[in-house]
């Protein structure tokens, strides 16, 4: 029996945390999967997984191989997968990590249209607003709209994005509206805790310069979604997405502020493992909503 058999059998029961559902989920029997891992652990000298009669958990030396042999597996499914891809379809799964906001907001409809055009491949969106490892956590594609940094992964920019300060007309009305942002301060401000910064809000200068102004009000929230109603019922300034604002900027239930404060060099990044070998599905999907995008938002 050759490593890679016994290798992903170890995976396959780690995954499903347990040799039933494991046995259950790929069609194979417990007492096969059993053996594999048992033969695996007999080939490393190592004991890979604490078993008991309802449970187990890995071993120090079993978390590492599993980490590692992920991204081995990882790597081989990609090279067979290029060397196949002049000859075969499209098709498979990708497991996707994508913010909530994004999944919810009406961009979200990328992911729907993405698979009505195309039927044999199956995704897997996992909605977190945490930034997730994609290769500890066996992801092979993320959404994030943020400015990247990470150098490790790889990234393509699929669509322009910005925030947009904004309040309800009654709300400016009644306090004014700020011509600069350090008059927030003074302001009543509703807070969207997902924000990295939070209260800080990031702005620049007049000469491009990076401007932090403390802010607070009468709610702070973890929802985007949530920090527009609040704005819309002329609880305080916001800063929201700008595919989330929008729609009320244009029918005038919410007012832009401090345009010209507002930093415009993030974006919207479909990221990826660095690996020399990217899966043909993956690719699709990462071409086809980069036209999305292209085609269905103001850019």
């Amino acid at each position: 029996m050759d490593t890679l058999t016994r290798m992903r059998a170890f995976i396959d029961v780690v995954e499903a945390e347990g040799f039933s559902a494991a046995a259950r989920k790929i069609g194979r029997s417990k007492a096969l999967l059993s053996k594999y891992v048992r033969e695996l652990e007999d080939e490393l000298g190592a004991l890979l997984l604490n078993r008991t009669t309802r449970q187990f958990s890995l071993t120090e030396a079993g978390h590492t191989y599993y980490q590692r042999a992920s991204e081995i597996l990882r790597e081989v499914e990609s090279l067979q997968e290029a060397v196949r891809e002049s000859s075969t379809d499209i098709k498979g799964r990708i497991k996707i990590s994508a913010p909530r906001t994004f999944a919810d907001a009406d961009i979200g409809q990328c992911l729907v249209d993405f698979c009505a055009e195309q039927p044999d491949i199956i995704l897997d969106v996992r909605l977190d607003d945490r930034f997730v490892d994609l290769v500890e956590e066996g992801f092979d594609l993320a959404i994030r709209i943020t400015r990247m940094q990470d150098s490790s992964l790889i990234a393509k920019r699929i669509a322009p994005f910005h925030v947009i300060v904004c309040a309800s007309p009654e709300l400016i009305e009644r306090v004014g509206k700020p011509a600069r942002p350090e008059q927030l301060a003074a302001l009543p401000c509703i807070v969207d805790t997902n924000n990295r910064s939070r209260n800080a809000w990031q702005f620049h200068n007049d000469d491009g310069a990076p401007l932090s102004v403390q802010v607070s009000g009468p709610i702070e929230i973890n929802s985007p979604l949530s920090t527009r109603r609040a704005a819309l019922a002329g609880l305080g300034f916001a800063i929201l997405p700008d595919f989330i604002a929008e729609r009320d900027i244009e029918s005038g239930e919410l007012v832009g502020v401090l345009e010209g404060f507002t930093p415009r060099n993030a974006g919207i990044y479909a990221v990826y493992p660095h690996r020399r070998y990217l899966p043909a599905k993956v690719r699709v999907l990462v071409d086809y909503l980069a036209k999305w995008f292209k085609d269905n938002r103001k850019v």
